[in-house]
């Protein structure tokens, strides 16, 4: 489905050029004409709010199931459609890939003379190696993987942690993840036994101590390698982030986890949009973690939110699988940004609804759906470049959001969000200087609640992509300034990026 061009200014003429990718539709404005009345007034201040964005600063997480459904179980022919879209969300930079969740604690690297642990429901082998190995080299990426921890056993993470220096590499690994949320060890079972009971991990007394004395001594069997942790989402367990830093130097990434909507208890949830684009779900996230930020960096590593999605525990339907996800997902990214946040990986897990991306092979030919979420995602790799600086902005308020990046290059790019279902907004955007005429590309669908008929600039991966790119005619508005000025209507439920090129 493609957008309709919508314009508040006179004298239009529709200009096409050839680009790269074939040809894109410019709706060109002969000139600027005056703010509107009914315009809210954004400006750009150019004080920066925080440093250089890092390269990968954006990425995916996925359970150790996961890698071989998304990028298949051949290492020498790994999914290049699947490796294309990770490629999207850190375009010309080194990406950052988490392989862990759940399945950490439900995985391990089969040990000569020792028991497989209960609570193990997956082996990896040398196979499975291979491919993190080659989705690795061929995409670009650094790697984040989890070591089980609830099995409780040296010998079962240290034989693990071995096996992925050694098949993988360490030149590919960022950190290892000793085990995943381990507030939850003594309070969800960890396998059920022979009798029918559930077992759990731990005790229901175990808390942040004992958790650090185990996370030690499983280092210390694996000698070299660089650490991940605490891998918590507990609000109360990250107040012991600074203890944590402070016995464990050799934590190269210190890694939370964030959903701002529960869908885990045993009565069935109704959660709405409305609460997922409230302020809680995406500036009060931020702000739950902001403190941390100055803590990781008084350590100087950096703090990396490594799972993250709408709704936990696999989401629910009519919302996790909406266009709201979409402006969520961007809004949010760009409000950990804003606090200090060195980098977010989005959780999908393979026919859940929370899953961002899917992966299906017909004979040789691969292809996947891609969901509502990953537009917005991929409209901030645009919007926030590495290297990039967020700058300050003025004048945003209620369900209208407002950000600003400048490259190294001087280029300007300012997104605008529109959450809304019901109201458009005309927006005046003042840059600090001028900037010539800007380009303005849009994320829309047809309503918060759509599952499908996104679009990005004119173009979609419909319903099934078999490249991992983006399809169809580009189509961009071109806004001139009226002095320093850019005028922008957005329709409801939608977003925009305007990119204002150096003078």
């Amino acid at each position: 489905m493609r957008m309709r061009t919508r314009t508040l200014i006179l004298g239009i003429a529709v200009v096409v050029i050839l680009a790269a990718g074939g040809a894109v539709v410019l709706a060109e404005t002969s000139k600027p004409s005056a703010i509107p009345a009914n315009a809210t007034v954004i400006t750009v201040t150019g004080a920066t709010v925080r440093g250089s964005l890092p390269a990968g600063f954006e990425g995916l997480s996925m359970e150790f199931r996961g890698l071989e459904a998304y990028a298949g179980a051949d290492s020498t022919a790994i999914n290049r459609v699947f490796e294309q879209l990770l490629r999207n969300l850190s375009p010309n930079q080194q990406g950052l890939l988490r392989i862990g969740g759940d399945g950490t604690d439900w995985t391990w690297w089969p040990v000569p003379h020792v028991a497989k642990p209960g609570g193990v429901r997956f082996d990896i082998d040398r196979n499975w190696m291979g491919v993190a190995k080659s989705l690795a080299q061929t995409g670009d990426l650094r790697l984040i993987m989890g070591i089980n921890l609830e099995a409780n056993s040296s010998r079962v993470a240290s034989a693990e942690a071995n096996a992925m220096l050694t098949y993988v590499g360490a030149s590919h690994i960022q950190g290892l993840e000793i085990g995943n949320e381990p507030e939850l060890y003594g309070s969800f079972p960890w396998y059920k036994a022979a009798n029918g009971t559930h077992v759990r991990g731990r005790p229901a007394s175990y808390d942040f101590s004992d958790y650090l004395r185990e996370f030690s001594t499983m280092a210390r069997a694996i000698p070299g390698a660089p650490l991940a942790g605490p891998s918590t989402g507990s609000p109360t367990w990250m107040q012991d982030l600074p203890q944590f830093l402070r016995a464990e130097p050799r934590v190269r990434v210190a890694t939370l986890h964030r959903y701002p909507l529960k869908h885990c208890g045993k009565e069935p949830l109704v959660l709405t949009i409305g609460e997922l684009l409230s302020s809680s779900s995406q500036a009060g996230l931020a702000a739950s973690v902001a403190r941390y930020v100055g803590v990781a960096h008084a350590h100087h590593i950096p703090l990396r939110i490594d799972e993250l999605n709408a709704v936990s525990c696999g989401g629910q339907r009519g919302v996790s699988d909406t266009f709201a996800s979409a402006l969520w997902g961007l809004d949010t990214l760009f409000e950990l940004a804003r606090v200090g946040v060195d980098g977010v990986n989005f959780h999908t897990v393979p026919r859940t609804i929370n899953e961002l991306v899917s992966s299906d092979l017909s004979g040789s030919q691969w292809s996947s759906h891609v969901h509502p979420q990953y537009y917005g995602m991929m409209m901030f790799a645009q919007a926030a470049p590495a290297g990039a600086q967020m700058i300050r902005v003025a004048g945003a308020s209620g369900s209208l959001h407002v950000w600003a990046t400048r490259a190294r290059d001087q280029t300007m790019r300012v997104t605008v969000i529109n959450e809304d279902p019901r109201r458009a907004r005309t927006v005046s955007i003042r840059l600090p200087q001028p900037h010539g005429t800007a380009t303005l590309e849009r994320l829309s669908a047809p309503h918060l609640g759509s599952t499908s008929g996104v679009t990005l600039g004119g173009q979609t991966f419909g319903e099934k992509t078999t490249t991992g790119k983006l399809t169809g005619t580009p189509h961009l508005d071109s806004v001139k300034s009226n002095g320093r000025s850019y005028t922008v209507q957005l329709p409801p439920a939608s977003a925009a990026l305007l990119t204002a090129p150096s003078s």
